[in-house]
């Protein structure tokens, strides 16, 4: 790669306006690439700008880290997603954003039943208790006393 391709981790931070640190994460998780030099600094190939705004977009619309991990997997590193990238894994994603969007309308408008509740324990509680599934094992905040990623 010719060295005038490349961005420092630096550069790529500022023109890509997050941290270093956040730049660091990305790398960690196989999201972004990066060569070193003789001296052992980080450089960036300047695709790398389109990969993080790609991430961003994604985080922006919910989709969690995981799985635009996953998407950026299938695809080249060697170069930027293109439009096409885009439009084939938000297509993919569509579903997961519509069921989450008609989630949170639900829970909005039922949140004034939560906020009277104050304790989450309610047999009625929208949020720990969706539809009183729980309510055969027992009275009280049931979901707090079991793994909360279940349902």
């Amino acid at each position: 790669m010719d060295p005038n391709d490349e961005l420092t981790i630096g550069q790529l931070a500022k023109r890509a306006g997050v941290t270093v640190t956040t730049l660091h994460f990305y790398e960690e998780r196989g999201l972004i690439q990066s060569r070193r030099t003789a001296g052992n600094q980080r450089r960036f190939p300047r695709h790398a700008l389109r990969r993080i705004a790609f991430i961003r977009v994604a985080q922006r619309v919910g989709i969690p880290l995981r799985e635009i991990g996953e998407a950026l997997a299938e695809l080249p590193v060697d170069q930027a997603p293109t439009q096409q990238d885009w439009e084939l894994l938000s297509a993919a994603w569509q579903a997961d954003l519509d069921l989450r969007i008609t989630q949170l309308v639900r829970l909005r408008d039922k949140l004034t039943d939560c906020i009277g509740c104050g304790c989450l324990s309610l047999e009625r509680c929208l949020l720990r208790n969706r539809d009183d599934k729980l309510g055969a094992t027992g009275t009280g905040p049931r979901r707090l006393w079991v793994n909360p990623s279940s349902d």
